[in-house]
């Protein structure tokens, strides 16, 4: 591992992202050439072949893999080290890169925004895409921290619960169960009910809770997101179960009403969430903390109307705690 410099580390890095020559170049304003060999003198420093071409598609040896890793965790902590160094010489600013599933798009937003109020010089990126991609972006290390409700089983995280997300059963205000008290799970799932995709969290919670008594749901009509949820409830075409947060326009407007079901609301939780063992940067440290301390007292400002007590029967929705390492 001699001559080793961090230009080549950040050329291989980038081949092992890409895995394409092509695609190294362009991104770091090279010719093709010229990647190729700086790829040849990082063998040749090495010892051992990096990489192996199979047809038209490149791939990592299993030495290529170890040195992929070794870079990833090089430029990351020289990264956080210069965004730290910025920091101490200026305060709290520079970029923080976040990601967070699509029902948080009703909070977040408002999170950020009054965090900024605080540090104006930060530059923010929020990424809000499905459960499926926050992971993948989780898995690959492209962000911060990414907020989420459902954490994957499979990977080593460190996950810190900063809001309460309550799920209520909701009907279009003209739905003879309006006005009912202490509605029977039951008598909910003989209606019908529009549930979200399989892998949404809120639909898993629901599936659980019906699980525990026996009960499956009459589910007439699967749909992709939150929003194309609510605009079902209000044509009337059956009933749901929505995060609270998604539906203070909604509940202003009197367009959609909340059923007193029992067990209901649930109270899942939202989670600041990264790799375990990533070195945040200041300013990442700084909004993990300003979420901790004050997102729920933020949002339940904002959002008054979400602020609610679990049915006392109900369970909460919480995965095993997963702590900060000290």
């Amino acid at each position: 591992m001699r001559h080793v410099t961090l230009h080549q580390l950040r050329l291989f890095h980038s081949l092992g992202t890409h895995r394409s020559y092509t695609r190294v170049a362009e991104e770091l304003f090279l010719t093709q050439p010229a990647v190729s060999i700086q790829i040849k003198r990082l063998e040749e420093s090495v010892g051992m072949p990096l990489v192996e071409q199979m047809g038209k598609r490149l791939f990592l040896t299993e030495a290529g893999c170890e040195l992929y890793d070794a870079s990833r965790d090089v430029l990351e902590r020289l990264r956080v080290l210069n965004e730290d160094m910025i920091g101490l010489e200026s305060g709290v600013k520079g970029p923080i890169n976040l990601a967070a599933i699509t029902t948080a798009k009703y909070f977040m937003p408002h999170l950020l925004g009054a965090f900024l109020r605080d540090y104006p010089e930060v530059t923010p990126r929020l990424t809000i895409t499905n459960q499926a991609r926050v992971v993948e972006r989780l898995e690959a290390n492209l962000d911060d921290m990414v907020v989420m409700g459902t954490l994957p089983e499979d990977m080593e995280l460190e996950a810190e619960l900063f809001l309460d997300n309550p799920i209520v059963v909701v009907a279009h205000p003209d739905h003879p169960l309006v006005g009912e008290q202490n509605i029977p799970l039951a008598r909910i799932a003989e209606e019908r009910f529009l549930a979200r995709e399989p892998g949404s969290g809120t639909r898993a919670a629901r599936t659980r809770l019906f699980a525990e008594h026996g009960l499956d749901a009459n589910v007439y009509m699967e749909l992709g997101s939150s929003e194309a949820i609510k605009q079902a409830v209000m044509a009337g075409l059956g009933i749901s179960v929505l995060s609270k947060h998604n539906l203070a326009v909604e509940l202003e407007a009197g367009l959609i009403s909340v059923l007193d079901v029992e067990h209901f609301p649930l109270m899942r939780q939202w989670y600041a969430v990264h790799l375990k063992g990533k070195k945040l940067s200041n300013t990442a440290r700084k909004f993990r903390d300003f979420l901790l301390r004050d997102g729920a007292r933020i949002w339940e400002k904002v959002q008054p109307h979400t602020h609610l007590t679990p049915a006392p029967s109900a369970k909460a929705v919480r995965p095993a705690p997963r702590k900060r390492s000290t």
